[in-house]
């Protein structure tokens, strides 16, 4: 009968990471999620049980800072309990955010059933069901918050060495496992690996972190996952947040379901309102925004940035002193597990530029250079250039072919200050 393996794949806890910037806008929701990275992790480990996995790996940055609080530490150590008093071997290896000589020093002794890698060596180890061996691990720490840009992260893991190092026992077991943290080829900076040398190193599956986002080479037969973090901490980390639930099977293509464990999810959102008429229309399209982004969330709470767009009569009425922070207090007072912490006006009136051309007054003027200028797409790409040069900015590769777009909407801004200005 093929053998048969289920782990629980997470990375990025960082227990501990404040949230800034919220405490005067909403005290209640600052208490959110200071608490959400936690619960996070309480669910982490439900989960871990409820599933009864063989072992569970944690690929860096369990703690966000390398002097934890004690808060933080004993939340950590009572999860390890959890899993040692279940029978679940724990197999972790410390990141840039809880380097291992803090791990020495500092956190105490983890479990018997814990594995922690070592820093200074590619480090192996073997899990054994039932006394037989199923899955050789190897993995390797951080040492200090920086890893050494000489120093390849992945070198020297490979099953064959993990199999001289362990001895004839290892070459029995039929599944392997890498743990890095490790920034791949998606971060170069922090302790970059070669994916195709860790597809050719031996090993089955590669359990990953630093990368934030949910990230696998392959839907159908992952080999390097990236879970992402268990709970977003900003708005930059927007959407679903979890671990992953890993299956291998002799024969058969790997399995890394994903499984949400964020309390609170973060969404940037842009809304049209091009169709509102009054400001309750607004707030009324917006919240049905709100519950259809929530649905797909898989979470609860949601804290979300919204960005007004579209032509609209209302852009006047928004751009009034106090009108776009009330919209944001009716919206956080209409439903209470949701919570706006920003609401950003990019409406425009909608202009009739034919009527103002055929006005002939200054609007007239100013459309009719703009006109000019977009004619000439090399003469607006060169100005770019040189404005980006002067500034010593790189120009991103996106604005050549934004540039239409992009003179469309610089003209629109100027035709909006220039009719605010006369009063229409």
């Amino acid at each position: 009968m093929p053998e048969k393996l289920t782990f629980l794949h997470a990375a990025d806890l960082h227990l501990g990471a404040p949230f800034r910037g919220l405490r005067e806008l909403s005290p209640e929701w600052a208490d959110r999620l200071a608490d959400s990275i936690g619960q996070a992790y309480d669910r982490t480990i439900d989960l871990a049980l409820e599933r009864k996995v063989d072992f569970v790996v944690m690929a860096g940055d369990i703690f966000d800072q390398a002097r934890a609080s004690y808060r933080d530490y004993a939340r950590f150590f009572e999860g390890c309990r959890r899993l040692d008093a279940a029978g679940i071997p724990l197999y972790l290896c410390t990141g840039n955010h809880d380097p291992y000589t803090s791990w020495r020093q500092d956190f105490g002794e983890l479990p018997a059933s814990s594995y922690l890698f070592s820093p200074d060596r590619p480090d192996f180890t073997l899990f054994r069901r039932d006394g037989q061996p199923l899955c050789v691990l190897g993995g390797r720490s951080y040492y200090n918050r920086v890893w050494s840009g000489d120093d390849d992260i992945a070198w020297g893991l490979t099953r064959a060495a993990a199999n001289e190092a362990l001895g004839p026992e290892a070459s029995e077991a039929p599944f392997g496992v890498g743990v890095l943290h490790t920034g791949l080829h998606l971060d170069p900076v922090k302790a970059p690996a070669n994916p195709l040398e860790l597809l050719h190193a031996g090993f089955d599956y590669w359990a990953l972190g630093h990368i934030h986002q949910p990230w696998r080479d392959s839907e159908t037969d992952p080999k390097l996952v990236f879970p992402g973090c268990i709970q977003g901490r900003d708005i930059r980390e927007t959407g679903k947040r979890g671990v992953c639930v890993v299956t291998l099977e002799e024969g058969l293509p790997n399995v890394a379901e994903f499984v949400p464990t964020a309390s609170v999810v973060w969404e940037l959102l842009r809304e049209d309102i091009s169709e509102c008429r009054a400001l309750p229309d607004v707030v009324a399209q917006v919240m049905r925004r709100l519950f259809a982004v929530n649905g797909r969330a898989h979470c609860e709470q949601m804290t979300t940035r919204i960005t007004l767009t579209g032509k609209t009569p209302l852009h006047e009425v928004l751009r009034r002193p106090g009108v776009l922070e009330d919209l944001r207090l009716q919206l956080n007072d209409s439903y209470r597990d949701f919570f706006c912490d920003a609401l950003i006006d990019e409406t425009a009136l909608p202009l009739d530029k034919g009527l103002l051309q055929e006005e002939g007054l200054f609007p007239a003027v100013m459309l009719s250079a703009s006109e000019s200028l977009r004619e000439d797409r090399t003469g607006q790409i060169s100005y770019l250039q040189e404005e980006f040069l002067r500034n010593n900015l790189p120009m991103p590769a996106g604005v050549i072919d934004d540039v239409d777009e992009l003179a469309e909407s610089a003209e629109d801004l100027v035709l909006d200050l220039l009719l605010a200005e006369e009063g229409r």
